[in-house]
Protein backbone atom coordinates (compact mmCIF):
# COMPACT_ATOMS: atom_id res chain seq x y z
CA UNK A 1 0.00 0.00 0.00
CA UNK A 2 1.27 2.89 -1.25
CA UNK A 3 1.64 5.62 1.28
CA UNK A 4 -0.02 8.81 1.70
CA UNK A 5 1.98 11.24 3.87
CA UNK A 6 5.48 12.42 3.38
CA UNK A 7 8.64 9.85 5.73
CA UNK A 8 11.98 10.57 6.56
CA UNK A 9 13.10 7.79 4.00
CA UNK A 10 11.54 10.40 1.09
CA UNK A 11 14.42 12.62 1.65
CA UNK A 12 17.09 9.64 2.39
CA UNK A 13 18.32 9.06 -1.37
CA UNK A 14 17.29 5.52 -1.75
CA UNK A 15 14.28 3.59 -3.50
CA UNK A 16 11.62 5.49 -1.54
CA UNK A 17 13.49 9.00 -2.42
CA UNK A 18 13.79 7.51 -6.08
CA UNK A 19 9.84 6.57 -6.45
CA UNK A 20 9.15 10.39 -5.33
CA UNK A 21 11.23 11.92 -8.08
CA UNK A 22 9.95 9.81 -10.84
CA UNK A 23 6.24 9.20 -9.45
CA UNK A 24 5.79 12.97 -8.86
CA UNK A 25 8.34 15.24 -9.18
CA UNK A 26 9.64 14.07 -13.35
CA UNK A 27 6.47 12.72 -13.77
CA UNK A 28 4.53 16.29 -13.59
CA UNK A 29 6.90 18.74 -14.84
CA UNK A 30 6.85 18.44 -18.58
CA UNK A 31 9.52 20.70 -19.36
CA UNK A 32 12.50 19.74 -17.76
CA UNK A 33 15.95 20.50 -20.50
CA UNK A 34 17.59 23.85 -21.57
CA UNK A 35 20.42 21.83 -22.89
CA UNK A 36 21.96 18.01 -23.84
CA UNK A 37 21.74 17.51 -19.86
CA UNK A 38 18.49 18.15 -18.41
CA UNK A 39 16.18 17.20 -15.24
CA UNK A 40 15.60 13.65 -16.66
CA UNK A 41 18.99 12.59 -16.62
CA UNK A 42 19.19 13.29 -12.67
CA UNK A 43 23.01 14.06 -12.54
CA UNK A 44 24.46 16.45 -10.55
CA UNK A 45 23.37 19.47 -12.44
CA UNK A 46 22.46 20.31 -15.93
CA UNK A 47 23.39 22.50 -18.92
CA UNK A 48 22.00 25.32 -20.75
CA UNK A 49 22.84 25.97 -24.28
CA UNK A 50 23.56 29.21 -25.68
CA UNK A 51 24.05 28.84 -29.39
CA UNK A 52 21.30 30.69 -29.99
CA UNK A 53 21.95 33.93 -28.23
CA UNK A 54 24.57 37.32 -29.03
CA UNK A 55 28.18 36.35 -26.68
CA UNK A 56 27.95 39.67 -25.70
CA UNK A 57 25.12 39.03 -23.79
CA UNK A 58 24.97 38.75 -20.17
CA UNK A 59 23.77 35.59 -18.12
CA UNK A 60 21.73 36.77 -15.15
CA UNK A 61 21.00 34.74 -12.20
CA UNK A 62 18.88 34.45 -9.04
CA UNK A 63 17.88 32.75 -6.22
CA UNK A 64 14.95 32.80 -3.80
CA UNK A 65 13.98 30.66 -0.59
CA UNK A 66 9.79 31.01 0.40
CA UNK A 67 8.36 29.97 3.27
CA UNK A 68 4.74 30.67 3.25
CA UNK A 69 2.34 29.97 5.23
CA UNK A 70 -0.37 28.24 4.59
CA UNK A 71 1.22 26.68 1.12
CA UNK A 72 -2.05 26.96 0.19
CA UNK A 73 -4.20 30.22 -0.17
CA UNK A 74 -7.36 30.97 -2.20
CA UNK A 75 -6.66 30.17 -6.01
CA UNK A 76 -2.96 28.87 -5.54
CA UNK A 77 -0.10 27.77 -3.70
CA UNK A 78 3.38 28.11 -2.96
CA UNK A 79 4.66 26.62 -6.37
CA UNK A 80 2.90 29.26 -7.96
CA UNK A 81 4.68 32.13 -5.56
CA UNK A 82 8.22 30.16 -6.24
CA UNK A 83 8.25 29.66 -9.57
CA UNK A 84 6.68 33.10 -10.59
CA UNK A 85 8.92 35.18 -8.11
CA UNK A 86 11.83 33.85 -9.62
CA UNK A 87 10.68 34.43 -13.14
CA UNK A 88 10.29 38.22 -11.89
CA UNK A 89 13.22 39.12 -10.45
CA UNK A 90 14.88 38.15 -14.16
CA UNK A 91 12.11 39.60 -15.62
CA UNK A 92 12.29 43.51 -13.82
CA UNK A 93 16.49 42.91 -14.84
CA UNK A 94 15.03 42.69 -18.52
CA UNK A 95 16.34 39.02 -18.93
CA UNK A 96 14.70 36.20 -20.33
CA UNK A 97 14.07 33.23 -18.27
CA UNK A 98 16.19 30.52 -19.47
CA UNK A 99 15.99 28.11 -16.97
CA UNK A 100 14.75 27.47 -13.04
CA UNK A 101 16.06 25.54 -10.47
CA UNK A 102 14.03 23.85 -7.50
CA UNK A 103 15.03 22.84 -4.22
CA UNK A 104 12.42 21.76 -1.65
CA UNK A 105 12.44 20.64 2.40
CA UNK A 106 9.25 19.38 3.18
CA UNK A 107 8.58 17.85 6.89
CA UNK A 108 7.18 14.18 7.50
CA UNK A 109 3.52 14.02 7.71
CA UNK A 110 3.16 16.34 4.79
CA UNK A 111 0.46 14.83 2.61
CA UNK A 112 1.49 13.26 -1.07
CA UNK A 113 -1.02 15.10 -2.74
CA UNK A 114 -0.69 18.07 -1.92
CA UNK A 115 3.10 17.94 -2.56
CA UNK A 116 2.07 16.60 -6.16
CA UNK A 117 -0.42 19.62 -6.29
CA UNK A 118 2.53 21.95 -5.30
CA UNK A 119 4.68 20.51 -8.35
CA UNK A 120 1.92 20.92 -10.78
CA UNK A 121 1.64 24.12 -10.32
CA UNK A 122 5.13 25.08 -10.46
CA UNK A 123 4.86 23.47 -13.84
CA UNK A 124 1.84 25.00 -15.11
CA UNK A 125 3.49 28.36 -14.12
CA UNK A 126 6.61 28.21 -16.02
CA UNK A 127 4.99 26.80 -18.99
CA UNK A 128 2.88 30.17 -18.95
CA UNK A 129 7.04 31.62 -20.10
CA UNK A 130 8.07 28.28 -21.65
CA UNK A 131 11.02 28.12 -19.06
CA UNK A 132 12.20 24.98 -18.17
CA UNK A 133 12.82 23.57 -14.67
CA UNK A 134 15.87 21.42 -15.30
CA UNK A 135 17.15 20.45 -11.83
CA UNK A 136 16.67 20.29 -8.39
CA UNK A 137 17.07 18.86 -4.53
CA UNK A 138 14.53 16.70 -2.14
CA UNK A 139 15.38 16.75 1.68
CA UNK A 140 12.85 15.97 4.45
CA UNK A 141 13.17 16.85 8.33
CA UNK A 142 11.28 15.67 11.02
CA UNK A 143 8.10 16.85 11.66
CA UNK A 144 8.90 19.05 14.96
CA UNK A 145 11.62 20.62 12.98
CA UNK A 146 9.52 22.39 10.44
CA UNK A 147 5.61 23.44 10.35
CA UNK A 148 5.24 23.59 6.53
CA UNK A 149 6.77 22.66 3.21
CA UNK A 150 9.79 25.14 1.95
CA UNK A 151 10.86 26.14 -1.45
CA UNK A 152 14.28 27.66 -2.87
CA UNK A 153 13.57 28.68 -6.63
CA UNK A 154 16.68 29.72 -8.67
CA UNK A 155 16.71 31.21 -11.99
CA UNK A 156 18.80 31.82 -14.87
CA UNK A 157 18.32 34.51 -17.63
CA UNK A 158 20.06 36.41 -20.24
CA UNK A 159 19.76 40.03 -21.68
CA UNK A 160 21.64 42.41 -24.30
CA UNK A 161 20.68 45.43 -21.73
CA UNK A 162 20.41 44.82 -17.84
CA UNK A 163 18.08 46.83 -16.67
CA UNK A 164 18.94 48.51 -12.89
CA UNK A 165 16.53 49.17 -10.17
CA UNK A 166 18.76 52.32 -9.67
CA UNK A 167 18.24 53.66 -13.39
CA UNK A 168 15.58 56.43 -12.58
CA UNK A 169 16.83 59.83 -14.10
CA UNK A 170 14.34 63.07 -13.05
CA UNK A 171 11.56 63.42 -15.65
CA UNK A 172 11.20 59.70 -15.47
CA UNK A 173 7.67 58.47 -15.42
CA UNK A 174 6.80 56.20 -12.54
CA UNK A 175 4.48 53.11 -13.43
CA UNK A 176 3.30 49.99 -12.10
CA UNK A 177 1.55 47.42 -13.55
CA UNK A 178 -1.24 46.48 -11.73
CA UNK A 179 -3.23 47.03 -8.29
CA UNK A 180 -1.24 46.81 -5.37
CA UNK A 181 -1.60 44.78 -1.81
CA UNK A 182 -3.56 42.31 -3.66
CA UNK A 183 -1.45 39.36 -2.18
CA UNK A 184 -0.36 40.00 1.23
CA UNK A 185 -3.99 41.34 2.47
CA UNK A 186 -5.38 38.16 0.64
CA UNK A 187 -2.80 35.86 2.29
CA UNK A 188 -3.69 37.83 5.42
CA UNK A 189 -7.72 37.58 4.90
CA UNK A 190 -7.00 34.07 4.84
CA UNK A 191 -4.66 32.87 6.85
CA UNK A 192 -6.62 34.77 9.80
CA UNK A 193 -9.97 33.89 8.97
CA UNK A 194 -10.82 37.28 8.02
CA UNK A 195 -14.27 37.75 6.06
CA UNK A 196 -14.10 40.68 4.08
CA UNK A 197 -17.30 39.98 2.03
CA UNK A 198 -14.91 39.86 -1.64
CA UNK A 199 -13.18 37.68 -3.52
CA UNK A 200 -9.67 38.86 -2.87
CA UNK A 201 -6.89 36.75 -4.50
CA UNK A 202 -3.37 36.28 -4.20
CA UNK A 203 -1.65 38.25 -7.40
CA UNK A 204 1.21 35.77 -7.62
CA UNK A 205 1.91 35.29 -11.58
CA UNK A 206 5.03 35.47 -13.83
CA UNK A 207 5.62 38.53 -15.65
CA UNK A 208 7.33 38.05 -18.20
CA UNK A 209 5.37 37.82 -21.06
CA UNK A 210 3.80 40.90 -20.12
CA UNK A 211 7.25 43.01 -20.02
CA UNK A 212 8.89 41.86 -22.62
CA UNK A 213 7.48 43.58 -25.35
CA UNK A 214 8.15 47.09 -23.60
CA UNK A 215 12.10 46.09 -23.21
CA UNK A 216 12.14 46.28 -26.98
CA UNK A 217 11.17 50.13 -27.14
CA UNK A 218 14.05 52.49 -27.89
CA UNK A 219 13.79 56.39 -27.99
CA UNK A 220 14.88 57.96 -31.58
CA UNK A 221 18.27 58.18 -30.15
CA UNK A 222 18.21 54.40 -29.85
CA UNK A 223 18.04 54.46 -26.20
CA UNK A 224 15.66 52.23 -23.94
CA UNK A 225 12.75 53.69 -23.03
CA UNK A 226 12.84 51.38 -19.73
CA UNK A 227 15.06 53.04 -17.52
CA UNK A 228 14.28 51.12 -14.18
CA UNK A 229 12.27 48.20 -12.68
CA UNK A 230 12.09 46.13 -9.67
CA UNK A 231 8.76 44.08 -8.25
CA UNK A 232 7.31 44.98 -4.88
CA UNK A 233 7.44 42.10 -2.81
CA UNK A 234 8.11 42.00 0.83
CA UNK A 235 7.56 45.87 2.01
CA UNK A 236 5.06 46.90 -0.95
CA UNK A 237 5.21 49.65 -3.13
CA UNK A 238 6.74 52.12 -0.35
CA UNK A 239 9.82 49.77 0.11
CA UNK A 240 10.76 49.51 -3.46
CA UNK A 241 10.37 52.78 -4.46
CA UNK A 242 12.39 53.99 -1.34
CA UNK A 243 15.52 51.59 -2.28
CA UNK A 244 15.46 52.42 -6.39
CA UNK A 245 15.18 56.35 -4.98
CA UNK A 246 17.80 55.72 -3.12
CA UNK A 247 20.93 53.91 -5.28
CA UNK A 248 19.60 56.06 -7.93
CA UNK A 249 20.17 59.29 -5.77
CA UNK A 250 16.75 60.85 -7.00
CA UNK A 251 13.70 61.77 -5.63
CA UNK A 252 10.48 60.55 -6.13
CA UNK A 253 7.04 61.99 -6.44
CA UNK A 254 3.41 59.76 -6.25
CA UNK A 255 0.31 60.88 -6.35
CA UNK A 256 -2.52 59.17 -4.48
CA UNK A 257 -5.49 58.91 -6.78
CA UNK A 258 -3.42 57.90 -9.40
CA UNK A 259 -2.56 54.58 -7.40
CA UNK A 260 -4.46 51.40 -8.61
CA UNK A 261 -6.23 49.28 -5.36
CA UNK A 262 -9.29 46.63 -5.37
CA UNK A 263 -11.44 48.27 -3.08
CA UNK A 264 -11.42 45.04 -0.97
CA UNK A 265 -8.01 45.79 -0.18
CA UNK A 266 -8.52 49.56 0.45
CA UNK A 267 -10.85 48.68 2.92
CA UNK A 268 -9.27 45.96 4.64
CA UNK A 269 -6.08 48.14 5.13
CA UNK A 270 -8.20 51.00 6.86
CA UNK A 271 -10.15 47.98 8.87
CA UNK A 272 -7.02 46.78 10.17
CA UNK A 273 -4.42 50.06 10.40
CA UNK A 274 -2.68 48.55 7.51
CA UNK A 275 -0.68 50.85 5.24
CA UNK A 276 -1.66 49.74 1.37
CA UNK A 277 1.83 51.09 0.14
CA UNK A 278 3.75 48.52 2.69
CA UNK A 279 1.32 45.62 1.74
CA UNK A 280 3.46 42.71 -0.15
CA UNK A 281 2.85 42.33 -4.13
CA UNK A 282 3.61 39.06 -6.18
CA UNK A 283 2.27 39.30 -9.84
CA UNK A 284 3.59 43.61 -10.11
CA UNK A 285 6.34 45.63 -10.78
CA UNK A 286 7.55 49.47 -10.85
CA UNK A 287 8.76 50.26 -14.38
CA UNK A 288 10.70 53.54 -15.01
CA UNK A 289 10.13 55.12 -18.12
CA UNK A 290 11.56 57.80 -20.18
CA UNK A 291 9.24 60.76 -20.28
CA UNK A 292 6.83 60.84 -23.32
CA UNK A 293 7.03 57.16 -23.95
CA UNK A 294 4.65 56.36 -21.11
CA UNK A 295 1.46 56.25 -23.14
CA UNK A 296 2.95 53.92 -25.13
CA UNK A 297 4.34 51.12 -22.73
CA UNK A 298 0.64 51.78 -20.93
CA UNK A 299 -0.86 50.71 -24.52
CA UNK A 300 1.24 47.66 -24.39
CA UNK A 301 1.10 46.18 -21.08
CA UNK A 302 -3.04 46.66 -21.01
CA UNK A 303 -3.63 44.30 -23.95
CA UNK A 304 -1.86 41.44 -21.86
CA UNK A 305 -4.05 40.46 -18.83
CA UNK A 306 -1.47 40.55 -16.36
CA UNK A 307 -1.44 44.71 -17.27
CA UNK A 308 -4.85 45.90 -17.43
CA UNK A 309 -4.26 47.75 -14.35
CA UNK A 310 -1.15 49.48 -15.33
CA UNK A 311 -1.10 52.81 -14.67
CA UNK A 312 1.32 56.19 -14.06
CA UNK A 313 1.61 56.51 -10.23
CA UNK A 314 4.27 59.51 -10.17
CA UNK A 315 7.57 60.92 -11.75
CA UNK A 316 11.51 61.28 -10.66
CA UNK A 317 12.06 64.63 -9.23
CA UNK A 318 15.74 66.20 -8.71
CA UNK A 319 14.70 67.34 -5.99
CA UNK A 320 14.33 64.96 -2.36
CA UNK A 321 17.03 63.24 -3.22
CA UNK A 322 16.53 59.47 -2.16
CA UNK A 323 12.78 60.47 -0.54
CA UNK A 324 9.52 59.14 -1.70
CA UNK A 325 6.56 61.74 -1.57
CA UNK A 326 2.79 61.01 -1.54
CA UNK A 327 0.48 63.87 -2.87
CA UNK A 328 -2.93 62.89 -1.31
CA UNK A 329 -5.92 64.05 -3.27
CA UNK A 330 -6.23 67.24 -1.45
CA UNK A 331 -2.30 68.47 -1.85
CA UNK A 332 -1.36 67.38 1.15
CA UNK A 333 2.44 65.70 1.46
CA UNK A 334 3.75 63.56 2.97
CA UNK A 335 6.78 61.43 2.99
CA UNK A 336 6.28 57.66 2.16
CA UNK A 337 9.07 55.95 4.74
CA UNK A 338 10.95 52.65 4.02
CA UNK A 339 9.03 50.13 6.35
CA UNK A 340 10.47 49.18 9.97
CA UNK A 341 9.32 45.65 9.69
CA UNK A 342 6.99 43.22 7.94
CA UNK A 343 3.59 44.30 8.88
CA UNK A 344 2.44 40.39 7.35
CA UNK A 345 5.14 37.82 7.97
CA UNK A 346 5.71 34.97 5.62
CA UNK A 347 3.81 36.07 2.98
CA UNK A 348 6.65 35.27 0.50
Amino acid sequence: MKPNTISLEHGAGGEVMQALIGEIILKNFRNKSAGSIGLDSLDDGSTVSLENFNPASELVLTTDSHVITPAFFPDTNIGRLAVAGTINDLTVMGAKPLALTCAIVVPEGFSLQEFEEIIKTMDETAAEVGVPIITGDTKTVEKAALDSIILNTAGLGITDNPIRDSGFKPGDKVLVTGTIGDHGISLMAHREGFDFDTDLVSDSAPLWKLIEPILKLKTPEGEPVITAMKDPTRGGLANALNEMATKSGTGILIEEDLIPFKAAVSAACEMLGLDPLEVANEGKAIIGVKSGFEEEVLSILRQHPYGRNAAVIGEVTAENKGEVILRNRFGGMRYVDTPSGDPIPRVC
